[in-house]
């Protein structure tokens, strides 16, 4: 991915230098000289499965506005210029700036910027207190994405996904879970929780990350047409980072057993398919998953 020398974002927060984990967690990207661990993301996730929940739901991450109020902060510094890893962070999220603007003014509607905040450990959010255990995230309740940078770290060594695009891929995605809360999505989804049961909000939950997937490559797809600065294997990185974090993959990753029934986000080859149709299509209405009769 050609990604230097374009535009960088302004939207981007650094709080990495307040950031400290929370006590008996670990959290933060560097714990004993290592990366963030591919444990700790686990031990959460299966945490989840086993009774059932959404790790997403559980911090009110995936539409409750329920968390708890964010710890008040001080204004934010911007990252340092010479910090090679947010210019890459802040040149994707400048151009999903840049695409999704252009597709709202053709829809005859206005884009609202989210901002992309940087974080070590744990970080306030609206939605409740955000960690990296959790991977990246966006909180619907202060319209903003929150990225420990050692997650891109985990995600290559770890979990078999590395690249450039692998990691733009991520940030577009949590760019997509935005799209939707301005389109209208979360706020319906939300809706539904507790009127439905527990296996149907799961349900409910995977389309919501598959079109997140399919919106991220809407962006791929608009996003090439405009600087062409993708190489041969970017897209293959992208989907390889898909698969690498389907439900059935991170199951039979952690216990060697795939329960379909608790599956939050979607298989392996779900989200690859996703992303795919977007890719291809360029359509945001080519991203309706929650009328989509086969997955």
């Amino acid at each position: 991915m050609k990604w230097e020398g374009h535009r960088q974002s302004r939207n981007v927060e650094d709080r990495r230098a307040g950031g400290g984990g929370i006590p008996g967690l670990g959290g933060g990207r560097r714990v004993g000289g290592k990366g963030l661990g591919l444990g700790s993301i686990v031990i959460a996730v299966i945490a989840a499965w086993i009774f059932g929940i959404n790790p997403l739901t559980v911090l009110g991450l995936l539409g409750g506005m329920d968390g708890g109020a964010p710890v008040s902060q001080g204004p934010a510094a911007a990252p340092p210029a010479s910090d090679r890893e947010a210019m890459f962070v802040s040149t994707v999220l400048a151009d999903t700036e840049d695409v999704w603007q252009a597709l709202f003014r053709s829809g005859g509607q206005s884009y609202r910027e989210p901002k992309l905040v940087l974080f070590r450990g744990a970080v306030p959010t609206a939605c409740g207190t955000g960690q990296s255990a959790m991977g990246p995230f966006y909180c619907p309740g202060d319209y903003k994405v929150y990225i420990d940078l050692g997650f891109f770290e985990t995600l290559s060594r770890q979990m078999g996904a590395p690249g450039d695009f692998a990691q733009a891929y991520v940030i577009a995605h949590e760019v997509g879970h935005h799209v939707q809360r301005l389109i209208g999505v979360t706020d319906k989804v939300d809706q539904m929780r507790g009127r439905i049961s527990q296996a149907q909000m799961n349900a409910m939950s995977v389309r919501v990350e598959l079109q997140a997937d399919c919106l991220a490559g809407v962006w791929t797809h608009h996003s090439q047409r405009g600087k062409n600065w993708l190489e041969q294997g970017d897209i293959q990185e992208a989907m390889n980072a898909a698969a690498r974090i389907g439900d059935d993959a991170l199951q039979r990753q952690s216990t060697g057993t795939v329960r379909p029934e608790s599956f939050t986000h979607g298989s392996s080859e779900q989200r690859m398919r996703w992303f795919q149709r977007g890719v291809q299509s360029g359509q945001v209405a080519a991203c309706n998953t929650f009328d989509a009769q086969t997955l």
